[in-house]
């Protein structure tokens, strides 16, 4: 999880209004906000995904932000935290733990087989493999929603 906070100048609630304006209207996107609070607003929003190979194309992160007042007038500060989607999660655990099981049960002398080795070796290294790829995707995902997100707020 990253965080990213900054100040701008600006009433919150017309900043949220500005977000909401923008981001309902995106088709498979998903966007909820939160303006029960008193003197802040809370946002969520992340890619729909609607089909599992969805996982592998589309930006898979999940914001989520909230938009406070600040004791200066017409000032708002903004924090927001970038997740990693929770299947990304699932997939690279599942990888290398089924990988690191195939070796303990060849290193425990259960099974000799050169064959449980390879398949071992070959699901870990998908799940590092895998690990690395999805951490370099989530920092470029990262700085396209900071770059979408800063030029809707400025503007």
């Amino acid at each position: 999880m990253k965080k990213w906070n900054f100040k701008i100048k600006g009433n919150p609630k017309e900043l949220s209004k500005k977000l909401e304006s923008e981001f309902d209207s995106v088709n498979g996107l998903v966007f909820n906000m939160d303006h029960r609070k008193n003197n802040s607003t809370t946002f969520k929003m992340r890619k729909r995904i609607l089909y599992p190979w969805y996982l592998f194309f589309l930006n898979s992160l999940v914001v989520n932000g909230k938009l406070s007042k600040i004791q200066t007038e017409n000032e708002a500060d903004i924090e927001i935290s970038f997740n990693q989607h929770f299947l990304w999660i699932l997939v690279i655990a599942t990888n290398i733990i089924v990988g690191l099981s195939f070796l303990f049960i060849l290193v425990s002398e259960k099974n000799k087989n050169i064959w449980t080795y390879l398949i071992g070796v070959l699901i870990l290294s998908i799940g590092i493999i895998l690990w690395i790829t999805i951490q370099k995707k989530y920092e470029r995902n990262i700085q396209e929603y900071k770059t979408l997100i800063s030029g809707i707020l400025k503007n």
